[in-house]
């Protein structure tokens, strides 16, 4: 599947036509993992679909469920901005940083520069870079373009050796690890007990992926994890607000 979206990433960038600049404020995703509002940071993920599990949450609004997300006292916020696999767009981004003062990742497959332009363009704080996705070398080239333009990276891997690749190219200062293998979908958090082993002081450790209640919300912080990324578990429930109170085991009105 990554492959297939890989593909599909370089029609788009090869068709692609950069958006004009909303000059939205930029706000450090970085500072608001160091200084969660609970004893692990949330990045609340907005996502409709995904290509395991077609579509999350009919009735869409992502403006709405941001807003609900800062209620419930999240500390960033994820979008999802591919529109082929994840029914996303680069509008739901600058739409939802007009709405709230969260610091807000662009979720998508980023592969070349003219997408880190992109993403600075529609308002993006941060952006993530797929291990899987890239070599080390683009890895860093990508990753050094968005600290040029204030984005703060998410560089996110499965593998263990693709860490190690990138730890042998450079140090970043976010890594998260995806515990769905982006190949056959599965999910497990012990994915993030394995490779925080190898993940160096200083570094942010979030786990991402399989999170749906309080105990691995424990477990993943007791493997070293700051922060995680919840995105599926919360989407599905009528209310982002309750859904962000009942991951933390809180009783949380509307």
């Amino acid at each position: 599947m990554l492959n297939r979206i890989i593909e599909k990433k370089r029609e788009y960038v090869s068709k692609m036509v950069l958006p004009e600049d909303v000059k939205l404020v930029k706000r450090s995703f970085k500072k608001a993992l160091l200084s969660p509002n609970r004893f692990v940071a949330l990045i609340a993920e907005v996502k409709k679909a995904s290509p395991s599990k077609g579509v999350i949450k009919a009735d869409f609004q992502p403006e709405e469920i941001a807003k609900a997300y800062e209620r419930a006292k999240a500390d960033c916020l994820s979008v999802l901005t591919d529109e082929p696999f994840f029914q996303g767009k680069n509008e739901y981004l600058s739409s939802i940083k007009r709405e709230v003062s969260l610091p807000v990742l662009r979720k998508d497959f980023i592969i070349d520069s003219v997408q880190v332009e992109e993403s600075n363009r529609i308002g993006a704080d941060a952006i993530l870079l797929i291990g899987e996705a890239l070599e080390p070398e683009k890895l860093y080239e990508l990753y050094t373009e968005a600290a040029e333009k204030g984005m703060d990276t998410l560089v996110e891997v499965h593998e263990e050796k693709t860490l190690e690749g990138i730890l042998n190219i450079f140090t970043p200062e976010i890594i998260g690890v995806n515990n769905r293998n982006l190949k056959t979908f599965e999910t497990s958090v012990s994915r993030t007990e394995r490779i925080a082993r190898m993940i160096p002081d200083g570094t942010i450790l979030v786990s991402e992926s399989g999170i749906g209640i309080k105990e691995d919300l424990c477990f993943v912080k007791n493997c070293g994890a700051r922060a995680v990324l919840v995105g599926e578990s919360l989407m599905r429930e009528a209310s982002q607000q309750k859904a962000v109170h009942a991951l933390f085991g809180e009783t949380g009105d509307e």
